[in-house]
């Protein structure tokens, strides 16, 4: 049971999911709520302290996001970040304004005050933090004091030393705020006086503890794909139950090079565990003849996923639940900001089969974020080749064959990627990128080979440097390294003449080409 725990309440900012993560990068355990989460919810999470995000709206305008008042009365220390900041104090009896001149990206932040929350920062320090908003504060709440300005907000940081109510006008929580995460450690410890309970040690033994009494004498079945969310939560089950966890494996004819091997041999070689594998590559190919829109490819291999699933789970007797790898961004992510209205994400592609068997859910990893996964799978004692691989789709090679998916083409598009992969490796560089693979094209191009005139394939080269998937930018591969890879794939798969490399970021693109 975890005693110490940070609560963030949500309004919409983009950076929410940062500032829990932020928390538990201090071994402090955090959660999100929706911003109107029941007073009654709150208290029974039982919070050390309170952070209020930032959001889009204004406190003055007209359907704005606005918690209950009680949040004030709980007694525990608060900590108001941009939007949160001025909820604060217009629900306190301050007076919240447009700004004369709005104040987006960075800015220099002297700090007037030595306070709690700023120590260890010396006072009178210029430091460089991530503003984003149009409003400012025009007259701070009774009991409050300001402790920071910058050039445009006179009150860049309040604070009722009291009633440990604290607020920053700007984000603490990103990469650019200079001292950003020594005030959050700060607020977590100085101000909330929280102690150091999140671990993933104490995690496994809890979750260990809590499928063992969730599933007692029945059985559980889970779907592999050999990516990390769903090799960890199979490792994390067996761990709990052993044998009564069934793993299958769908191999959909859309998977990259020697994957069901790979599998297996971490799976069941290393861990012992149950696994049946099933070859569905003809199914899957037949159905996805002709499809070039990516939509459909999505929608067949799911659908059909459901149904070959379904099939060979129902040979398993007295299995009464489904281990899936749902992650906490997922679940924050089927919540509205606005309420609550959780569902199962549609992309995991198992949604269907509760229903229909009868099958409870079990989600072990519903509260972990995704480097805390990979840090789990460390614990676990899997190997560092599977925790720390790169992001796969659900629909696998299916959506980076762009137009018809054919046995021809995935073969080539596969010996590309494989290429692809061992050159990044071999240059060090696998660590360093968030995705890298090969993409094949639905246009040829002239090219000599020998003294013959050729007219084949295109790869594109996708690479991409990323925190979590969210924004992107295009990764700045060496030339000698994207050479090797061009010369590479050009004379050993044959229907390749040509290859390019993708330099567009997230946005305006997407990771995936489709």
């Amino acid at each position: 049971m975890l005693k110490d725990k940070i609560l963030v309440l949500d309004f919409g900012s983009q950076y929410t999911q940062l500032i829990a993560r932020r928390v538990r990068e201090n071994s402090v355990y955090s959660e999100i709520f929706p911003y109107n989460a029941p007073f009654e919810k709150i208290l029974d999470f039982k919070p050390k302290g309170i952070i209020l995000s930032g959001g889009p709206s204004s406190v003055y305008s007209k359907g704005s996001p606005i918690p209950g008042i009680k949040i004030f009365d709980i007694g525990i220390p608060i900590l108001g970040i941009c939007y949160g900041m001025q909820l604060m104090a217009h629900l306190l009896g301050g007076r919240v304004a447009k700004a004369a001149k709005r104040e987006y990206g960075r800015a220099e932040l002297t700090i007037d005050d030595d306070s709690d929350l700023f120590k260890g920062i010396s006072t009178n320090l210029q430091a460089v933090v991530w503003m984003s908003h149009g409003d400012r504060i025009e007259k701070y709440p009774e009991g409050f004091m300001p402790i920071a300005h910058t050039e445009n907000s006179p009150v860049a940081a309040m604070a009722d030393k009291k009633r440990n109510f604290y607020a920053l006008q700007f984000h603490p929580e990103v990469v650019h705020t200079e001292k950003g995460r020594e005030i959050i450690k700060n607020f977590i410890f100085n101000i909330c006086g929280a102690n150091l309970t999140w671990t993933m040690k104490s995690f496994i033994e809890t979750a260990k503890h809590e499928i063992k009494e969730k599933v007692g004498n029945q059985r559980v079945v889970c779907g592999i794909s050999g990516g990390v969310d769903s090799s960890v939560t199979a490792v994390l089950v067996h761990e709990a139950i052993g044998d009564a966890l069934t793993c299958i494996f769908v191999d959909n004819g859309v998977l990259r090079e020697d994957e069901a091997k790979k599998v297996e041999r971490m799976l069941k070689k290393s861990f012992h565990m149950k696994i049946k594998y099933v070859d569905a590559s003809e199914r899957f190919l037949k159905k996805l003849k002709g499809v070039k829109d990516p939509e459909r490819k999505r929608k067949i291999i799911g659908n059909e996923f459901i149904r070959v699933f379904e099939d060979e789970a129902m040979k398993i007797k007295n299995v009464a639940f489904l281990a899936q790898g749902t992650l906490y961004p997922d679940v924050i992510e089927s919540m509205s900001f606005k309420g609550p209205s959780a569902t199962i994400k549609s992309h995991h592609n198992v949604g269907g089969l509760l229903k229909k068997m009868k099958l409870k859910l079990i989600e072990p990893l519903r509260e972990l974020f995704k480097d805390e996964v990979r840090v789990l799978g460390h614990e676990l004692g899997m190997p560092a080749e599977t925790i720390n691989r790169h992001p796969f789709p659900g629909p696998g090679l299916a959506i980076r064959c762009i137009s018809d998916v054919t046995k021809e083409r995935l073969a080539i598009l596969r010996k590309a990627d494989v290429i692809v992969l061992d050159e990044i490796k071999k240059a060090g560089l696998y660590g360093k990128i968030w995705q890298v693979f090969a993409v094949l094209l639905p246009v040829k191009s002239v090219g000599v080979m020998g003294d013959e005139r050729t007219y084949d394939n295109v790869i594109a080269v996708r690479a991409v440097t990323s925190v979590d998937g969210m924004t992107a930018d295009w990764a700045q591969i060496p030339y000698e390294v994207l050479g090797r890879i061009s010369n590479r794939i050009i004379n050993e798969v044959k229907g390749v003449n040509r290859v390019v490399y993708d330099i567009s970021s997230k946005p305006p693109s997407t990771i995936e080409w489709e």
